[in-house]
């Protein structure tokens, strides 16, 4: 209750917040470091304890944007991550039972459909469309406010996989409550998205020991220039209660690190168009040290594909040896200072790998270009 009172004096000074229940020790301690400037709202009665439904609204700041006053993309993804984490970890514990926390597993394609601005107000609401034994789907819809003229817009829709771990054993998978769908269709479709991102999944494995490797002397535009790498020690901020570290957390990383490599091969402003799906292969525990690498793999015309590699290093453990720990592929564009699409430097890739690699995020972009298409033209 103090740390409570401590939270809403503090948030009264200038950071928005607003509970339509009290908080709980659970939630409170869930994202050390934010406690004063998020909110986390239950919609319904008690009973939404269990429910399938959350919010979370705060408002951005400077240090969450660029030097444009874009909202950094690892920012967004952060906050979708917390929503489905909140909501996910609530349904598992719903029941009588072995008590867990959700841990995040997959996110699937996320689209950066309009930019987000500092003084805008973020409201992430999170829902539950389906549950397998061990796993369950969240979707994500962040609108943006305008708090000084109402507008309201949608920036971004994300679909999110969490599975259930033990508090008492983190390496322990524990079943998933059902939840009630309103027509069996849903169930059906829900059982199709997950078999696919299953599938997907499998197939995502074999990069497991692809690894970036720094080289002298590169020339301009092509990969070797503008790859980079972050190395972060996982700290208690970093991580759950378990030890681990929050899937927010490192998205928000992995954006970082995608946005230097988009930075460096345009020179521009840059800005996160969208994320391909982020595979989580295995935990990181505190104390790890990770390394996260991003290389250019793909340019269009106006939009570059930048691939992130995670990897752990348990450095306190001797036992354990460096290991892949997450996966995805970025998608940037370049702006000009009034914020319109500018032409992108071709990427020029030198080794056979690199042309491969071009290949194939050729074939992405068209795939997703002819996808794009077919919506258009449906909803006309």
């Amino acid at each position: 209750m103090r740390l409570l009172t401590r939270a809403l004096c503090l948030c009264a000074l200038g950071r928005q917040a607003s509970f339509r229940r009290p908080v709980t020790a659970q939630e409170w301690c869930l994202r050390p470091g934010q406690r004063c400037w998020a909110s986390i709202q239950a919609v319904g009665t008690r009973s939404a304890l269990s429910s399938k439904f959350g919010v979370i609204t705060r408002i951005m700041r400077p240090d969450d944007a660029n030097v444009a006053g874009n909202v950094h993309g690892g920012t967004v993804l952060k906050m979708i991550e917390e929503a489905g984490a909140i909501i996910s970890t609530r349904h598992c514990n719903s029941q009588n039972g072995e008590r867990c926390v959700a841990a995040l597993a997959r996110v699937e394609r996320t689209d950066f459909l309009s930019p987000m601005c500092i003084g805008e107000v973020a409201h992430v609401s999170a829902e539950i469309t389906y549950t397998s034994k061990h796993s369950v789907e969240v979707q994500v819809h962040v609108m943006s406010e305008n708090i000084l003229t109402g507008t309201k817009k949608l920036t971004n829709k994300a679909t999110l996989w969490y599975v259930p771990l033990s508090l008492k054993n983190v390496d322990k998978v524990l079943e998933v409550p059902p939840v009630v769908y309103s027509r069996q269709e849903q169930e059906e479709e829900g059982r199709k998205r997950y078999e696919a991102q299953k599938l997907e999944r499998m197939e995502t494995k074999w990069r497991n020991g692809d690894i970036i490797q720094p080289v002298l002397n590169p020339e301009p535009n092509t990969v070797s220039y503008s790859q980079s790498s972050l190395i972060h020690l996982v700290g208690p901020s970093d991580c759950t209660l378990h030890g681990f570290v929050h899937g927010g957390v490192t998205m928000k990383l992995m954006d970082e690190v995608a946005g230097i490599v988009a930075a460096r091969h345009c020179k521009t402003n840059i800005v996160t168009a969208s994320v391909d799906a982020i595979n989580f292969h295995d935990k990181i525990r505190k104390g790890c040290v990770i390394t996260i690498s991003g290389r250019m793999t793909f340019t269009s015309n106006k939009s570059m594909e930048i691939e992130v590699l995670v990897d752990a290093d348990p450095v306190v453990n001797n036992f354990v040896k460096r290991y892949r720990a997450a996966s995805a592929f970025f998608t940037y564009v370049s702006l000009s200072p009034e914020g319109k699409s500018l032409p992108v430097p071709q990427l020029v890739p030198e080794t056979e790998d690199e042309k491969k690699r071009f290949e194939e995020g050729k074939g992405r972009y068209l795939q997703m270009k002819a996808k794009r298409q077919g919506q258009a033209e449906t909803q006309a």
